[in-house]
């Protein structure tokens, strides 16, 4: 069928709308009509360095829609179902097995490939192919395939714009703290970025009764946002004494720290923020960091690498629905809506920071 995608024709290059060719679904694939489809740091990351030899691309990996059909063997889902889309894995590996899917052993080729596992793309251009299979999904696009696995149905009176991040921005950062900190009513958590990673870390912080929760950002808009969701201080970076102002919040240092920037420098600061024992999750892309080992083993810090917040998403976005339909993950108040045609503004408002979390939407 002829589809409109936003194609990348080199590394680096713009997201640039145009027609495309998109394959029936095979036995285990559903085709989903895009209705809104939310754009993540990961998105600008994995473009800026994407291989050239896998270009032209298609990327977009928090789709949300409407299934229109589905392959002979599926059945998890029918037409007519919402969906939202999310990371891809292979159910049968160790890790999936284990619920981990996020470390699935597979990860990597069914997620940022270029195609589907087998090697093969759904997407072509006057018969030439054009790369997609992005997080099993390329929802920068009118319709997407994408396996049964990786599309979770929600309810059908769900916003399209606030089911598209649940698929991974929101995922990642209320599974961190839900999924793998874990924290204890009453202790103390602290966010570094107040993006939509970090805001929803925060969400699911207050769900979980940490107190206090303390977000660290630049940019005062968003310090705002974080003190009205929930925070009990938003402290820019830049201050000279924010290291003694987190250890006299939280009582001698933070229990818990979600690293969303990944800033080599506050990441050193990070480490003397937390209390002997305490928990740095690190959610953010894109550095090298080293660590003082010393410091590191004289305090005991648990130093926690996570992936899209450790979630199993099948039985976990169903539970992030269920906390929004009752008010205590207000997911809406985090997204910014632009015309998929307008994908450049969308980006635009991402790298400015006016847009916390750009969503984009379909007619």
């Amino acid at each position: 069928m002829r589809i409109r995608a936003a194609v990348t024709e080199a590394p680096g290059g713009p997201f640039v709308v145009q027609a495309v060719d998109l394959e029936a679904p095979r036995p285990h694939e559903v085709l989903v009509r895009i209705a809104a489809a939310g754009l993540c740091h990961t998105d600008l990351s994995m473009q800026a360095i994407w291989p050239r030899r896998l270009t032209p691309m298609v990327f977009g990996h928090e789709g949300a829609g409407v299934v229109e059909a589905v392959g002979a063997e599926v059945t998890t889902l029918a037409p007519g179902d919402h969906v939202c889309l999310t990371f891809s894995s292979c159910g049968a590996c160790e890790q999936c097995v284990a619920g981990h899917p996020a470390y699935c052993r597979s990860q990597q080729a069914l997620n940022t490939s270029g195609g589907r596992g087998d090697g093969s793309t759904p997407l072509s251009r006057d018969g030439t192919p054009v790369h997609a299979g992005f997080f099993g999904q390329s929802s920068f696009a009118t319709f997407a395939l994408a396996h049964e696995r990786n599309a979770v149905r929600v309810p059908a009176d769900l916003p399209a714009v606030v089911a598209a991040p649940l698929g991974c921005g929101a995922q990642t950062g209320a599974g961190t703290v839900l999924n793998r900190l874990r924290p204890e009513p009453g202790s103390s958590l602290v966010v570094i970025g107040a993006g939509g990673v970090g805001l929803t870390a925060l969400m699911a912080a207050i769900v979980r009764g940490c107190d206090p929760v303390i977000v660290i950002e630049p940019v005062a808009s968003r310090r705002a946002l974080a003190t009205a969701l929930g925070a009990k201080a938003a402290l820019d970076p830049g201050a000279a004494d924010l290291v003694t102002a987190v250890r006299d919040l939280t009582g001698g240092g933070a229990h818990h720290i979600v690293d969303t920037a990944c800033r080599p420098e506050m990441l050193q600061r990070a480490v003397t923020m937390l209390r002997p024992r305490g928990d740095l999750a690190l959610v953010g892309v894109g550095n090298t960091v080293a660590f003082d080992v010393m410091s590191l083993l004289a305090k005991g810090i648990r130093v926690h690498g996570v992936l899209e917040g450790d979630a199993n998403p099948a039985r976990f976005i169903p539970e992030l629905v269920d906390l929004h339909k009752r008010g205590l993950f207000p997911l809406d108040r985090l997204v910014a809506t632009f015309p998929f045609e307008n994908i450049g503004a969308a980006v635009e408002g991402m790298r400015d920071g006016s847009a916390i979390k750009p969503v984009l939407t379909f007619d």
